[in-house]
This record gives structure tokens, sequence and C-alpha cells, in this order.
């Protein structure tokens, strides 16, 4: 098949879907299909990365929020371009806008829309999380709601990496919802990288001595990664245990996340590692990952830890919840500081212990299989009417 994602949040300096594509355009071709990722950049562009893969840009405006990203504000000229690609089937990777333009283009091709982002979680919920309940918060936003169940109409399958997502929409009436837990890449995360030696310069950083422990966590430096909350936590743990965290990211955060530290010995923040060999090695050589964030639609650091046989510290919402089943981890109460803190001391203590022998998560070679071959499935069927 011949794959056309419409990727409306792909930028070069990083993140989760930077991840996922540049996964998809190694290993959609060597799966036997064509993989062409559109998406807004300064220029129109043709970037070729290989026999079967390419990038197509479209010259667009910078997203004034987050200016390391564009937005499609052209639909003719986005239709266009999937119409010179002809392709067997279409994705969008984002829930917003430029999934309504997939949706409004004309052509009878099968399409998904993978669910990158969950809006609900990252903005409604932990806003109003506190005074409202989320069947409130719900009806508040009946408007969003009525948005993905008209995309869950218009596209043939709406892919979530997550349970709780997965049950979520279908609960709340979009059609269409099918779950594809993404995967890690294959031989990069194993237990044999622990490497004692950068497990003690790591207690070193952050002045605790070899029998510390010895936490780390993963992520952009933004609100809905709920940095602050897990600094707190750390903090209040490590009053009568010597505990310490290295946190690796980067993001318009930094400065309230290193206020919030407060000069605390025992908490530092280090720019994210992009070699991912050397990235590895230092996840596996943590003793647990802790993460903050409740709107993750898969939490690929949770996995890539798992698969290193670290166990993980992580919200019992969204998708990083699914990485603490089955014994791999700890969940806390989702943005709850306490919460987080006393299952910090439960894991270091052993009051609750993880097993070492979980499921492994599956590859990213694995996903892909599976997600096309759901796709293939798609276009073999009756096209369903718009």
């Amino acid at each position: 098949m011949k794959i056309v994602d419409v990727c409306a949040f792909l930028s070069p300096q990083g993140g989760g879907v930077k991840t996922y594509i540049e996964q998809k355009l190694t290993l959609g071709p060597q799966l036997g299909h064509e993989i062409v990722v559109i998406a807004p950049g300064d220029h129109d562009e043709v970037i070729e990365r290989g026999p079967g893969a390419k990038i197509v840009t479209i010259a667009s405006p910078r997203f004034p929020l987050d200016r390391k990203y564009w937005y499609f504000d052209d639909e003719p000229k986005l239709h266009a371009a999937l119409d010179a690609e002809a392709p067997d089937f279409v994705e969008a990777s984002s829930p917003w806008r430029s999934a309504s333009m997939v949706a409004r283009w004309a052509q009878p091709v099968p399409r998904a829309l993978v669910m990158h982002a969950d809006p609900l979680s990252a903005y409604a919920y932990r806003w109003f999380g506190a005074m409202l309940s989320r069947e409130t918060i719900d009806r508040r936003f009946e408007r969003f709601w009525d948005h993905l169940r008209e995309l869950g109409e218009s596209f043939d399958q709406i892919v979530c990496a997550s349970q709780e997502l997965q049950e979520r929409l279908a609960e709340g009436g979009v059609p269409n919802t099918a779950l594809h837990p993404m995967g890690i890449e294959a031989g990069l995360f194993t237990p044999a990288r622990r490497d004692p030696a950068v497990r003690r310069e790591l207690l070193e950083l952050c002045d605790l001595p070899e029998n510390g422990h010895l936490l780390i966590g993963v992520g952009r430096l933004s609100p809905e990664k709920r940095w602050p909350m897990v600094v707190d936590a750390v903090a209040a743990a490590s009053r009568n245990l010597p505990i310490g965290l290295v946190l690796l990211g980067a993001g318009r955060q930094e400065r309230r996340i290193l206020g919030q530290i407060s000069g605390n010995p025992h908490i530092r923040v280090l720019s994210p590692e992009r070699n991912r060999t050397k990235f590895a090695t230092l996840l596996a050589s943590a003793d647990a990952l802790i993460h903050g964030c409740e709107a993750e639609t898969f939490c690929m650091a949770a996995a890539e830890a798992r698969a290193c046989g670290v166990p993980v510290i992580v919200p019992d919402r969204g998708g990083a919840a699914d990485h603490a089943r089955g014994g791999a981890g700890i969940a806390y109460k989702a943005g709850n500081a306490l919460s987080a803190s006393q299952a910090i001391v439960d894991m270091v203590t052993g009051q609750m212990p993880v097993t070492a022998n979980v499921p492994q998560p599956v590859t990213m070679e694995d996903h892909f299989a599976r997600l096309f071959a759901d796709y293939a499935s798609i276009t073999r069927a009756p096209r369903r009417a718009a």
C-alpha cells in the first residue's frame, strides 16, 4: 500500500511524534509499503528518505504558542497534495483542524485518525479537574466531544495506543475506535545496558552515595507533563530516604521547574540525550522511572523503561498507567503529589514490590505490521458512505 500520513505536529527538534514518524519511515518500506508524510513547514519541499519513504512539507505559518511547530492553514493546498500522491490509505495524526481537513478530502480513499494527542486530558481535565468531576467537564466540553464523534463517523478507524483512551472515546460515543499499542525500538532497550558506573555518576550528580535510590524522568518541560508535581513528590519522599531524581528534558517550563527545585541537591535537570544508545544506557541504569503526565496517549518513556527492566511510577490515568500493570510498577492518583510521594516510598522500601518477569512491550516493527494489516483489511472492505 501507499500510505500517506498528514502529520500536523512534526518538529525537527524532536518529541514523541517525531520518533514515531522516523520509525514509520524506516519500517514501512521494510514491510512492503510506501510511506509519505505530509507536514507543515517553512517551505514547500520534498525530502527523500530512501526507497519508498519521503516527507513532503507545505509552506505554513508557525504555531504561535510553540514556535517549534507549524500548522496547516490552506485546505485546498493540502487536498492538492493528497491528490498528487494518490494514496491507498490516509492517516491524520492530530485530532484538531487538520483531521477535519483530511475528513473533507473528496476522494473515496479509506482513512484513519491516529490519536497522538488527548486534548481532554492534557487541558480540560487538568485545568478543571480539581473543581469539577470528569462527567461535568465532559458536559461543558460537549462541542469537542461532538467534534470527536464526527471524526469517528468520517474516519474508518480511530487508532488509540492506550486502553484507557480507547475505552473513554468509545464510552463517549466515538465510533470506530481501535486499540493499537505502540512499540519500542528493537534491540536498543534492554537490561543488559544497565551500567553501575553510569548509575554511580548520576547519584554523585544528585549528591548521593552509591546506596541511594536513583529515579529518572524523561519528557518535555511543559505544563501537561506535571514536572513541578513530580519534583514536590520526590522532595517529600527524600526527606527521610536517600532518593535522587535526574530529569532529562527541555521546554518552556524549565525556569519554573528549577525554581521548584530551589537548590535541592538531590534533583537535577539535564538536557535531553539525543544519542539513542546513550539514552538507553541512562534509562537502564536508573532504579525506577517516574512520570507525571496523565494525558499520555501511550508513554514511550515508560515502555522503554519496562523493556530495560526498570520499574515505573506513573499516574493511574492515561497511557502511562498501562505500563504499571502486571507488576511492572506502581500507579498513583493522577495529579496528586502526596500519592506520588507515597508511591516512591513504597517502591524504594519494598512495601509494594514490582515483578521482573512482566510482559515486554512489542517492537515498533510489530506495531506497524499489525496496524498496516488492519489498514489492508479496511481497504478490502466496501467503502463506508461519508
